[in-house]
């Protein structure tokens, strides 16, 4: 029940959002009618139709998107049809009476006519097909948390609740309002101006939410406005990011202070797999062996370069008692296939138990929101520690000697040694100054091609000029939710960046290998190509998964980065630097 309750409170803090004001007109062009016959109606439509759309866009994939892009094409029509019969209903009346009738319908009554509880539940089912896109920062956490649990009429009601919030906040602002335009009415004499007006903010906001900028500006001044209140409440639920815990304290006696937090749950009852190197392993198996819990996903570059540090501790202490269980919790799509995890357990060398956890059983389990995460359970099954992120290794291998030391296992003094190469060597974190950046719409940002992303569909994008962190598509692409595909050959994407490593997440639609060849500042990369380039700058996406593009040898600058991409059909999901 707190959950509902706070969910509630984070939809009634939309009112205080920009990204709330398109939909205002629509709910204050009502202001003058029965509370019971017309606004409830409609705020009841408007949180319903909320909870459904988001619901399918948080479980119903791209789909489910198209769908509401198109509920969303049908709304604008059905509002501005509203807006117009508010502004010019003679003139409307005349040129298409019919369709005008039911805009008349829903914003007019003749004297002594009853309220249409039906046209008010109509706008508010239009109102809510635009809203959908555009709540807060709290509303991508709930999303998070359906995508986590899987489809349930419990994330569907936290929805509800959230968009009940919502209307309630609405609904006391229209109970304000409607006082003001009553007031406006009696003293001025202005119905007609007033009804007018509103007809005018009603297309306005018709337009804004045509040009995108419903979620491209006021959803941006929103989250600089709401973003702690929404932030604390997200935590309260659960479902936000965690804080890190400080690492352990070394006691007098030089050991350190590793208190229990919690038990290993049954693995098994959990229902995760498939396993890769071992049978399905039991937790009452483990007892007496000391476990280390490594999430992790294949295309992360923090994980990769956390990994040599977890074989060589596989590699050093199994045979004195260790057991690695690596858990992979897929961040995209493709890395939910099992086909593509076991050949990247493969090429990465990889030679303890890996275990799939496609619906974040075990990850919620433990509460982890990170990846890399690593859990420390001793003999009895208790978890003694846990580090998130990459680093503190030292710290993390004298916690597996410390509990191997309790169980009775002799590790003798020599240490591991973590063999770093390739994407596996460790970042340089002082001069990296370009963050992670997504390239399919969900999570995009600071994208510099002139028109912006167009969601699902075909475009040919023009050239940018670009500014540090900004970057742009050339050529034909459609961006997706997760990723964005090439459509034909010649396609580009270009990035500025202050970094030695360039990594990019790419796959085949084909399943065909792609040819690539790129550039930095214009030129073959030389000396400064990654892994997966040659010094020539070209280069082949065979499966999908990250790709070392650069790693400088020199001085770290502002740079700018070209992939070009000879082939039509490549997935390209996201930039990672080091």
């Amino acid at each position: 029940m707190v959950f509902y309750l706070l969910a509630y409170l984070g939809g009634a803090l939309t009112i205080l959002s920009p990204c709330i004001l398109p939909v205002l007109p629509f709910v204050f062009a009502r202001a003058d009618r029965s509370f019971v016959r017309s606004t409830l109606p409609m705020l009841a439509g408007m949180a319903a139709t909320f909870a459904i759309v988001a619901t399918l866009a948080a479980f119903g994939g791209g789909w489910a998107v198209r769908a509401n892009s198109i509920g969303r094409w049908a709304a604008l029509a059905l509002l501005a049809l509203f807006g117009i019969a508010l502004l010019f209903p003679s003139v409307s009346d005349r040129v298409t009476r019919p369709l005008v009738a039911l805009g008349s319908r829903m914003s007019e009554r003749k004297p002594g006519e009853q309220e249409s509880i039906w046209s008010s539940v109509v706008l508010g089912v239009a109102t809510g097909l635009l809203w959908a896109p555009c709540a807060g920062p709290i509303l991508g956490i709930i999303f998070t948390a359906a995508a986590l649990k899987g489809a349930s009429a419990e994330t569907t009601l936290l929805l509800l609740a959230y968009a009940l919030g919502a209307a309630t906040s609405l609904a006391l602002a229209l109970l304000v309002g409607g006082k003001v335009f009553a007031r406006m009415k009696k003293s001025l004499g202005a119905s007609e101006r007033i009804r007018q007006a509103l007809g005018a903010l009603v297309l306005a906001g018709v337009a804004a939410i045509s040009l995108g900028l419903d979620t491209r500006i006021l959803a941006k001044v929103s989250s600089a406005q709401t973003t702690g209140l929404e932030t604390t409440l997200a935590q309260s639920l659960g479902v936000g990011p965690a804080m890190a815990t400080s690492g352990p304290r070394t006691s007098q006696m030089g050991q350190l202070a590793l208190p229990s937090e919690g038990t290993l749950p049954e693995l098994k009852a959990l229902g995760i797999g498939p396993w890769f190197n071992s049978q399905p392993l039991a937790t009452g198996s483990l007892r007496g062996k000391v476990v280390l819990i490594d999430f992790w996903t294949y295309s992360c570059i923090n994980c990769l370069r956390s990994l040599p540090y977890v074989k060589a501790w596989d590699e050093r202490y199994r045979k004195d008692g260790l057991v690695v269980i690596g858990v992979h919790a897929p961040e995209f799509a493709f890395e939910r296939d099992s086909a593509n995890v076991a050949k990247a357990v493969k090429d990465l060398g990889i030679h303890y138990p890996v275990v799939m956890d496609n619906d974040w059983k075990l990850w919620r389990a433990l509460h982890n929101n990170y990846w890399p995460a690593h859990f420390f359970i001793d003999a009895e099954g208790q978890i003694r520690f846990h580090h998130f992120g990459e680093g503190e290794y030292d710290t993390s291998e004298r916690v597996i000697r410390q509990l191997l030391a309790e169980a009775g296992h002799s590790t003798g003094a020599s240490g591991s040694k973590a063999r770093t190469t390739g994407t596996g060597a460790a970042g340089d974190r002082a001069e990296r100054k370009s963050p992670e950046t997504y390239i399919g719409y969900a999570r995009a940002d600071r994208f510099a091609s002139p028109g912006g992303l167009l969601r699902d569909q075909p475009r040919t994008y023009e050239p940018a000029a670009l500014n540090l962190n900004q970057w742009s598509f050339e050529g034909a692409w459609r961006d997706q939710r997760q990723s964005a595909r090439s459509l034909s050959a010649g396609g580009k994407i270009n990035f500025r960046f202050h970094a030695r490593d360039l990594h990019l997440v790419l796959g085949s639609a084909t399943a065909k290998p792609i040819r690539y060849r790129l550039l930095i500042d214009g030129k073959a990369p030389g000396r400064n190509a990654g892994v997966d380039t040659l010094p020539d700058g070209t280069g082949t996406v065979t499966g999908q998964r990250l790709y070392q593009l650069i790693r400088q040898s020199g001085p770290i600058e502002d740079r700018t980065f070209t992939i070009e991409f000879l082939d039509p059909g490549v997935d390209a999901f996201s930039f990672t630097f080091g």
